[in-house]
C-alpha cells in the first residue's frame, strides 16, 4: 500500500489497519515469549526428562463434526458441483494441481 492510498483512507479505516498491526505485533510476541520459555525448560531439564515440544500433537479428531462436514459437502456438490473447488483456488491464488495421470 503506498503513501497515497494510505493517506485516502478514511479514519476508521486507519483505526482498523493499527488494530489488526497492534494484534499481529502482540500474537507474535506471544509465539516468541513461548518458544524462549520452552527453550529455557528444554536446556534446565533433568537428565533422563523427556524433551518438551514447543508444538506438541494433537491427533485428536471430533470424528462426529468430520462425518457431518463430509456429508455437508457431498449434499453440496450434489448440487452445485464441485466448481467450489476452483473457487477456493482461485482465492488463494493457487493453481489447481493436475492428478497424475492426466498430464
Amino acid at each position: 500500500m503506498s503513501r497515497t492510498e494510505f493517506d485516502m483512507l478514511t479514519e476508521k479505516e486507519k483505526m482498523f489497519i493499527r488494530k489488526e498491526h497492534e494484534n499481529k505485533f502482540m500474537s507474535d510476541t506471544t509465539w516468541l515469549r513461548n518458544a524462549v520459555l520452552n527453550a529455557e525448560a528444554n536446556i534446565n531439564r533433568k537428565k533422563n526428562k523427556r524433551f518438551i515440544e514447543l508444538f506438541p500433537k494433537n491427533n485428536k479428531a471430533d470424528k462426529e463434526y468430520n462425518q457431518n462436514a463430509v456429508k455437508n459437502i457431498l449434499e453440496i456438490e450434489k448440487t452445485n458441483g464441485k466448481g467450489w473447488v476452483d473457487l477456493v483456488y482461485k482465492a488463494n491464488g493457487m493453481k489447481k494441481p493436475i492428478p497424475k495421470g492426466k498430464e
